[in-house]
């Protein structure tokens, strides 16, 4: 298959998880399975487990920016790829944690509320944004074309990792406030 073709058969994909994920995620974010009868233990452990995960994501990240830096592109491949995994396990996490247990509210007072709401939308508004960015990113790279990837890589990676690392900041921000 020509490299353009690849490209253009993932574009309707990548459009139709880019708006797909979003959706469902705010659709299932509301939906409490307690509401529906089904009696399940609330998923309470999980939310420092997928703050660690997207820890775990910021620092794949660098060291895949690293790696490719030193011109060892297979390493570079394997970290972006674990990369994208690691954002899907996070992403199952958070529904799974939101669809069993009542959203916590943040307690901070004063200027700390402003910092955390802001990061806290930000984080939320780029994590819609990166999803599309990351599909077309690796798409470009497994249809070997090195230099729209390169191009695109530049402005996925920052957004990126800005957005894994606000996940543990604004994770670590409202742990105080979890009822356990």
């Amino acid at each position: 298959m020509e490299n353009n073709s690849i490209e253009q058969k993932f574009n309707k994909y990548i459009l139709l998880v880019s708006i797909a994920i979003p959706v469902v995620v705010a659709l299932l974010f509301s939906v409490k399975l307690k509401d529906f009868g089904i009696n399940v233990t609330p998923l309470s452990f999980l939310p420092p487990i997928y703050a660690a995960i997207n820890g775990v994501t910021a620092v794949v990240l660098i060291a895949g920016v690293l790696a490719i830096k030193k011109g060892n592109r297979k390493l570079h491949e394997r970290l972006m790829t674990t990369a994208i995994a690691l954002s899907l396990a996070f992403l199952v996490m958070y529904v799974a944690y939101h669809m069993t247990s009542d959203s916590t509210k943040f307690g901070g007072e004063g200027i700390i509320r402003y910092v955390y709401f802001f990061i806290l939308i930000t984080h939320i508004i780029l994590s819609i944004a990166v999803i599309p960015l990351v599909l077309v990113t690796y798409v470009r790279a497994l249809a070997n074309k090195f230099d729209k990837h390169k191009k695109i890589a530049k402005i996925t990676f920052p957004i990126w990792l800005y957005v894994a690392v606000t996940g543990v900041v604004v994770y670590l921000m409202i742990a105080p406030y979890y009822v356990y």
